[in-house]
């Protein structure tokens, strides 16, 4: 069989291309080595300053925490709907199948813009008739997300249910099996990967979503990329650029973990 590898040519080329994309994010390294209290490049001295603050100063942990909490329980819940939901379609195969999925994928249809709208008013309307979930809630924000991602993990598992072979549920309906066997002991098993991809998606849509968090919080769920919004918007902190630079490091700590796992598999 014949091998074909890239010339120099490519090679060089393609280099070029990947320095020219990642030139953003190298350049964030020296802004956050800066002294200064605004972000500008370093002149000559380089300081640690603003990766001190990140620990010194409650806003920047409490928007970490905020943000991780946040993620878990909206990426729970989102699995968990988008798991229930898919199960449904895959397990009885209603008429209208189509039209269900393309109902619960609408957010990822509809401007974002326009769905921060609406779960506004509903959170509003949440926080007449309680205090734990509604606006500028922590678990108001986490309904807000699962809302936004559990599109995102119906994919994943429709996905996933979709390589299932459906000979074995029928299999286990004919051996007696009840419907919560069926899902929990033959389905399940077979798409755990799907799952957990679906759960992990989802955490990371919900880590990063400033759009609609922007829209159903004020002054008491500071989350970190709101944090983030706010330092950019307000007095351009530098902090920024040194919690950007970490969570950098720790993308490509996990990147090259799972490569070497793979490599090792």
């Amino acid at each position: 069989m014949t091998t074909y590898r890239p010339g120099p040519v490519v090679l060089v080329a393609s280099l070029l291309v990947a320095v020219f994309l990642l030139m953003p994010l190298i350049a964030v390294v020296p802004v956050s080595l800066t002294p200064a209290r605004m972000l500008s490049m370093p002149s000559g001295e380089l300081s640690l300053r603003h990766y001190r603050a990140l620990i010194e100063d409650p806003r920047w942990l409490d928007g970490i925490l905020l943000s991780i909490r946040v993620g878990a329980i909206s990426s729970a819940f989102a699995t968990l709907f988008a798991l229930t939901f898919s199960l449904g379609i895959w397990m009885f195969q209603p008429r209208f199948a189509a039209v269900l999925v393309g109902f619960v994928l609408l957010p990822m249809v509809v401007p974002p813009v326009v769905s921060a709208i609406t779960l506004y008013f509903l959170l509003t309307f949440l926080s007449g008739v309680n205090g734990v979930v509604g606006y500028d809630t922590w678990l108001g924000v986490a309904l807000a997300h699962a809302v936004m991602t559990t599109p995102f993990a119906v994919v994943l598992i429709l996905v996933a249910l979709s390589q299932v072979d459906r000979r074995i549920d029928l299999a286990a309906r004919g051996l007696g099996a009840s419907l919560w066997e069926r899902a929990t002991k033959v389905i399940i098993p077979n798409i755990k990967f799907g799952v957990l991809a679906a759960w992990l998606l989802s955490f990371v849509l919900s880590w990063e979503e400033i759009g609609v968090t922007l829209f159903v919080t004020s002054v008491n769920a500071i989350t970190l990329p709101r944090l983030m919004w706010m330092g950019l918007r307000d007095n351009i902190d530098p902090a920024i650029a040194a919690l950007s630079v970490i969570l950098i490091l720790i993308t490509l700590a996990v990147l090259t973990a799972r490569a070497l796992l793979r490599r090792r598999a």
